[in-house]
């Protein structure tokens, strides 16, 4: 079995040695330096909250109109399980949209192609609320999808022209703090609008969301990738920058093991509120609030991460705790839902701790990933990272409602079989190893 490729640090113990520069790329820089750029400096409180505002966007996207789900398949005349595809071509459009515009930002730097995200993703949200039938809307939703993965692949790859190691970490933890707050509220804040308006206001507000973002970002966010340290070339150099990604293990395995974790993580988030309010009948508005207690579990536990835990125990520690409690947790729910049926009572918790789980395994992949790959091809490679994780979001969101009607036991299976291909890929690919001591703490 391959170990780690030469050149790049274990990827299951300490990352905060330098990055190594992809084959045929211009070097970032003498080994040991920081990261090029005049933005290698730390972001201040204001680029944080835009970088967390963009990353936010995604999760609002997707959360904030899925208390709306049984209300649009009544007034389209839709199935249940038919109006699911706005989740899942909205993931489609997400693993595209990273595609395009990840490989962009190492050409063009990371401003234009962001602001033209944003612009589009204002346009196909209008699009959403005028729709007048479910194709229309699908489509509007995967258009929303494309644009909006600007930020997503953006921000991960500013943060990569900033940081390396814990210092990466921890800024992606400044990030999810925010970004965070999203998932969280969302549904709380969708519940409450389908008070005054219907399912189409929610569009509305992602409409003004989106303006407002490409308002922020054009006046307050500064270029972080200079001329010099770009990607030169056309689609031939995007290729062979993401093949050479791809045949590089550590950097497969860790991308593989966050492609199904976040698997897992939309498998709950697609089939959630059709099982809680069709099979366990509570509310828009309870749901609304158990989904927002689910998603603190993952902020609070990704703040823990990326400031405390970081600085005691190593890389490859957290990451088999981390999949440890996803793999038990979705046991945990196959069992309540199939063996005791114990209700809303053993859900809850297990969906809790699946959420915490999460936590530690997305960041710490993500920061792990980026630290095997010089800045300039950083777009490239968030662009991966962000593209596997929504396509396995995507082909995974309609399961839950395979046979027509919503199965908490389907729901569970989805979510357990992901975690096991998470901690499978990890165990496989990255051969983890437990070093003796933790990484040194962060000054």
């Amino acid at each position: 079995m391959p170990g780690p490729t030469a050149g790049h640090p274990d990827p299951a113990g300490d990352t905060s040695t330098s990055p190594a520069t992809p084959t045929g790329s211009t070097p970032a820089g003498p080994t040991g330096s920081t990261p090029v750029g005049p933005a290698a400096a730390a972001p201040g409180r204001g680029t944080v909250a835009v970088l967390g505002g963009l990353v936010a966007l995604g999760p609002l996207t997707t959360d904030l109109y899925l208390p709306g789900l049984p209300a649009i398949a009544q007034d389209l005349a839709a199935d249940p399980a038919a109006v699911q595809l706005t989740v899942t071509f909205s993931m489609l459009g997400v693993a595209v949209g990273q595609l395009i515009f990840g490989p962009l930002s190492d050409r063009l730097g990371r401003r234009p192609p962001l602001l033209v995200g944003l612009l589009v993703y204002t346009l196909a949200s209008a699009v959403c609320i005028v729709a007048p039938d479910l194709p229309v809307l699908v489509l509007g939703r995967f258009l929303q999808g494309a644009a909006g993965a600007a930020g997503l692949v953006v921000g991960r790859a500013i943060a990569r022209d900033r940081f390396e190691g814990v210092a990466m970490l921890r800024f992606l933890a400044s990030i999810s703090l925010i970004s965070g707050l999203a998932p969280m509220l969302a549904p709380f804040l969708g519940a409450q609008l389908l008070r005054v308006t219907s399912w189409r206001g929610t569009f509305g507000a992602l409409t003004a969301l989106g303006l407002l973002l490409a308002l922020v970002a054009f006046g307050a966010l500064r270029e972080t990738l200079p001329p010099a340290a770009r990607q030169p070339g056309g689609l031939t150099t995007t290729l062979r920058t993401m093949g050479r990604l791809l045949r590089d293990l550590p950097f497969l395995g860790l991308l593989l093991t966050g492609t199904f974790a976040f698997g897992s993580l939309f498998g709950y988030i697609s089939g959630s509120s059709v099982v809680l309010q069709h099979v366990y009948h509570v509310s828009p508005q309870t749901y609304g609030v158990l989904f927002g207690l689910n998603s603190l579990a993952i902020v609070a536990v990704t703040q823990l991460n990326g400031r405390v835990l970081a600085r005691r125990f190593t890389p490859g520690a957290l990451m088999l705790a981390g999949l440890g409690a996803a793999v038990a947790a979705g046991a945990a729910l196959l069992l309540v839902t199939t063996v005791w049926d114990l209700g809303l009572l053993g859900v809850c918790p297990a969906l809790f701790v699946l959420m915490g789980s999460f936590g530690i395994v997305l960041p710490n992949t993500a920061a792990r990933a980026l630290s095997l790959v010089a800045p300039q091809a950083a777009g490239s490679a968030s662009a991966l990272l962000g593209t596997g994780n929504f396509l396995c979001g995507a082909v995974v969101a309609p399961l839950s409602s395979l046979g027509g009607s919503p199965s908490a036991a389907l729901l569970a299976t989805v979510v357990l079989t992901c975690a096991l291909l998470s901690a499978a890929s990890y165990l496989l690919l990255c051969r983890p190893t437990a070093p003796a001591t933790a990484p040194a703490p962060a000054t």
